[in-house]
């Protein structure tokens, strides 16, 4: 691939943009790239958690790739949307654990990307933002959705109407960043978090993700049988046999994923 890089650690695969001429702006050929990447981690049974990282020092990724929809007809536009929708869906729709290691700048289809993410460990560095209302634009990723479900409708709101740009003290205090690290120290931040998640059983993992992205936003009734069905699901495994077995033989668990 040329804009993309995977890597695999054991258990943990990363997924790198590597454009950083370009502030890793999205454009058709990195969405496609990406997506496809993301379906790969999604279809392999091995990878338990996925990091989507970027490549450079100035940004995450700074969005869309403006220079290439400037040359675009209305329906160059569509066939971009497309692949966009593509993009930001293959991260969704990833039934493992997906981190976000945003350095830099994270703005409109860039901070999309890490919002479609489970979790954002974010350097001191770090800015947010959806401006895309300041260039006649409507964020089109996921953002206003995803971002109103994460902070609170008022804030994401003030957010994207006026396309402030969120430091990253203030995300970390709403709730947007699970951790902040030093610049020099957010890949190690970032491996914490995923090792302490991949010391989880991965059956429980990617059935307590399923019953919580499911069940948001609809009916509590509703929410609590996707729960139940998790929760049997997981019972039924072998990893809730040697989960239980290693919890009374006061050792280590290991995890099959099955």
């Amino acid at each position: 691939m040329a804009f993309v890089e995977q890597s695999t650690d054991g258990r943990l695969a990363t997924i790198t943009i590597t454009r950083p001429e370009a502030l890793n702006a999205i454009s058709g050929d990195v969405a496609d790239e990406i997506a496809a990447a993301f379906r790969a981690a999604a279809g392999n049974g091995s990878v338990w958690t996925v990091v989507l990282a970027a490549a450079g020092d100035r940004a995450f990724c700074v969005g869309a790739d403006l220079k290439e929809r400037n040359t675009l007809d209305d329906e160059g536009w569509a066939r971009n949307r497309v692949r966009m929708r593509e993009l930001f869906e293959a991260i969704r729709d990833c039934p493992v654990p997906t981190i976000a290691s945003v350095f830099g700048f994270a703005l409109g289809g860039g901070f999309e990307l890490a919002l479609s993410c489970d979790l954002i460990v974010a350097s001191e560095d770090a800015v947010f933002g959806l401006p895309e209302t300041t260039v006649g634009i409507v964020p089109g990723g996921g953002g206003t959705q995803l971002l109103a479900r994460k902070i609170g409708l008022a804030r994401a709101k003030e957010l994207i109407f006026t396309g402030r740009r969120l430091p990253v003290e203030e995300a970390h205090e709403w709730g947007l960043v699970a951790r902040v690290a030093p610049r020099g120290e957010l890949a190690s931040a970032t491996a914490d978090l995923a090792g302490r998640i991949l010391a989880a059983s991965p059956v429980a993992v990617r059935e307590a993700k399923s019953a919580m992205d499911g069940g948001f936003g609809i009916p509590l009734q509703d929410a609590l049988e996707l729960e139940d069905a998790a929760w049997r699901r997981a019972i039924a495994s072998d990893d809730r046999r040697e989960g239980v077995a290693a919890f009374n033989e006061k050792r280590g668990p290991g995890w099959t994923g099955r």
